[in-house]
């Protein structure tokens, strides 16, 4: 009971009175914060149904990785281990960009992604063994279907197609990167497990000696 009111009842707790209070001071009402955009708009429950399971690839990547990170055995694998925590947190940060809009609405695309492409390229140039270990060709496609939906943002004004269409793939190209990260994620925290669940070799049982024949 001390363990769950210490990690997670307390903490919850402290975050919904603070997140509650912090923003009726902000001049939103109660239903405003309590109630769901399609119960305040009237809008069919459906209203950003892709947007919405694109943040839950975020969020899944981010409690996948960490939470296997902190449940490492004392002998797991460290190399693993650091990089979960990095893809976790990453993980997390974009959910937080994708939920909150952040580099749309407060701070620039310009600042934002080259820092995104600069943190994957640190990773990839430092833990360039381990990521090849787990799955190479995920994290790369990863990385590269969320830099080609950053491309067709940046030249949707110079291609001159439709909005809905350069929207279509642009989002269609950040929602399979998401996904992909995903897997990247699921592959990296289930190392371990595979590892530990994969039966060991055995010698092969020696061939008997033939029977000694009667008068040898």
């Amino acid at each position: 009971m001390h363990r769950y009111l210490r990690v997670c009842g307390i903490p919850v707790l402290l975050f919904y009175v603070i997140s509650l209070t912090v923003l009726t001071q902000s001049g939103f009402t109660v239903i405003e914060i309590l109630r769901d955009t399609p119960q305040t708009t009237g809008q069919s429950s459906f209203l950003g149904f892709l947007s919405n399971i694109g943040v839950w690839f975020w969020v899944s990547a981010a409690a996948i990785s960490l939470a296997r990170a902190f449940s490492f055995e004392p002998d797991g694998d460290d190399a693993i281990r650091r990089l979960l925590i990095l893809v976790g947190g990453f993980s997390l940060v974009l959910a937080a960009d994708d939920f909150f809009l952040i580099h749309d609405r407060y701070i620039a695309e310009g600042i934002v992604v080259p820092i995104y492409a600069i943190f994957l390229w640190r990773l990839l140039s430092k833990h360039r063994q381990t990521i090849f270990r787990i799955d190479g060709f995920a994290f790369i496609a990863a990385g590269s279907m969320l830099a080609m939906s950053v491309a067709v943002d940046a030249v949707q004004e110079v291609i001159g197609i439709p909005y809905s269409v350069n929207q279509m793939v642009e989002e269609g190209f950040k929602f399979l990167g998401a996904a992909t990260w995903l897997y990247f994620c699921f592959e990296a925290a289930a190392v371990r497990v595979r590892q530990a669940v994969m039966p060991t070799e055995t010698p092969l049982d020696p061939i008997p000696a033939p029977l000694a024949q009667p008068g040898e």
